[in-house]
């Protein structure tokens, strides 16, 4: 397939993309203003266009909004997705023709590179459901449309997947997602679903309200041709215990990476560690050693600099007229050639209030030689600081939904895990544990149903969204808490 080759040519791929992409924006306003066509090299780039978080390009979207022509890309951008920011609030990001295609067809290069590998395409034959944001498009006064990236893709989904697509249009809009899931579970009872896709929280309210729809078990007992999982968004292994136990049975999984500024990188192998970096779909990557983010000169690099095993905050420029980036994500290189990926966290999702600077990948396994050890399934979790306890030393809490109580020495034993794990995998935890600094963490188990309804209280339940593994202040804690 052309996906491996690319993938074995990823630097010159790259190379190609950042020369071609300077020289079709070089008129545009935002190539102006950055002197495009003076950038011959690497060097010159990193010159020219600097780093960005959403704010800073915003004059330069709200120009591409009122449909003013050639602002960050050539022409007018198609469509517009509206995301909700973790850290800025809602967010309009272009979508132009030149990008669509990545957008629409890395899941399908993704199916097709499963089908290749293991010869498996039983999932084809049956119905198909996306648990997904509403459709719905709305139209800006400009005259450009704008929605969820899901509304605009379902709009540029082949004719022939959608003759096997679950929900209904109608059933698909529908804003609530209580209401959305129960209306899903009702026409999907009876089909024969061969896949199932979504971010895995949200599938587990899913499988939950069609166990007790159906007075079934087991998620294999409602759907014996259920076949394969795709999911993207979040870590699945502090979920995998949990799906296993509804579905019956373990099935294949493909992870994805889509993100509304652009589909990352996608699982072409059940074998492989990682997934495979889009090197050929219209993104340009750069990347930031973490730890130097927030300096004032960080690091840049380009592909061809990277190494394995260093966690990399991820930088784009796309043929949308994104230049210098930064998604927010941070990601680990597991292997150069292919190159290929694992998402670590958010950059500004962490815990360091004492300079621990403790992320997602270390508090998600913690979690997961846990529960294997303990053989606990936990919904959900997250991590916060007690910076002034009323008795002791400050400490981590760490606020965990499960569906049943756990006794109280499995309590002590889970939160005696979990720190010993941590200060295995973060030397500056392991310093302030034992220089009396902190004390050990401290579990602080919430009822079931605790983290739906934080998100529904934050106008965020459903779609997209996900409660952040970590925090470094208590508005989470006390919301989970109250």
């Amino acid at each position: 397939m052309h996906i491996r080759r690319d993938a074995l040519r990823a630097v010159e791929c790259q190379q190609q993309l950042m020369q071609s992409h300077v020289a079709k924006a070089a008129n545009t306003v935002f190539g102006r203003d950055h002197h495009f066509h003076h950038i011959d090299s690497y060097d010159a780039w990193k010159q020219a266009i600097p780093v960005v978080e959403y704010e800073a390009l915003l004059p330069y979207i709200e120009r591409a909004k009122n449909a003013e022509r050639d602002v960050l890309w050539p022409g007018i951008p198609q469509y517009f997705c509206k995301t909700s920011g973790t850290t800025s609030g809602t967010k309009y990001i272009p979508l132009t023709k030149d990008s669509l295609p990545n957008h629409i067809g890395t899941a399908r290069n993704a199916l097709l590179s499963y089908i290749a590998e293991t010869g498996n395409s039983k999932f084809t034959s049956g119905k198909m459901i996306f648990l997904q944001g509403s459709p719905k498009m709305d139209t800006l006064p400009s005259g450009i449309p704008y929605g969820r990236l899901s509304g605009i893709v379902a709009n540029h989904v082949p004719g022939y997947l959608q003759k096997n697509r679950l929900p209904s249009y109608a059933t698909n809009c529908i804003e609530d997602w209580e209401e959305k899931v129960n209306r899903i579970a009702e026409e999907t009872l009876r089909e024969r679903m061969t896949l199932i896709s979504g971010i895995p929280n949200w599938v587990q309210m899913y499988f939950e309200v069609l166990l007790a729809k159906s007075g079934k078990q087991t998620i294999a007992d409602v759907f014996p041709d259920f076949d394969l999982f795709v999911y993207g968004g979040v870590n699945f292994e502090p979920y995998r215990a949990k799906f296993e136990l509804l579905i019956g049975k373990r099935i294949p999984i493909i992870e994805l990476y889509p993100a509304s500024e652009g589909f990352l990188a996608f699982q072409d192998s059940q074998e492989a560690d990682g997934l495979l970096l889009n090197v050929n779909s219209g993104i340009f990557f750069e990347f930031i050693p973490a730890d130097e983010y927030f300096n004032e000169h960080p690091t840049r690099l380009s592909l061809s600099e990277v190494k394995v095993g260093v966690n990399y905050a991820l930088i784009l420029s796309n043929n949308a007229g994104l230049w210098g980036y930064s998604i927010g994500d941070t990601v680990k290189f597991t292997s150069l050639n292919p190159p290929r990926i694992k998402v670590t966290g958010r950059i500004k999702h962490f815990t360091s209030a004492f300079g621990e600077h403790v992320i997602a990948e270390e508090v998600e396994g913690a979690m997961i030689e846990a529960c294997a050890e303990l053989g606990v399934e936990v919904n959900e979790f997250h991590v916060a600081p007690v910076v002034a306890p009323a008795i002791g030393l400050p400490y981590h809490e760490w606020l965990i939904e499960t569906d049943s109580a756990l006794p109280q020495d499995k309590r002590a034993r889970m939160a005696a895990l979990l720190d010993a794990s941590m200060q295995r995998h973060n030397i500056y935890y392991r310093d302030l544990i034992q220089g009396n600094v902190l004390q050990p963490a401290v579990l602080t188990f919430v009822r079931k149903g605790a983290f739906n309804d934080y998100m529904r209280k934050a106008g965020k339940l459903g779609g997209q969204n996900k409660v952040p593994r970590l925090a470094n202040d208590r508005k989470i804690a006390e919301g989970l808490r109250g």
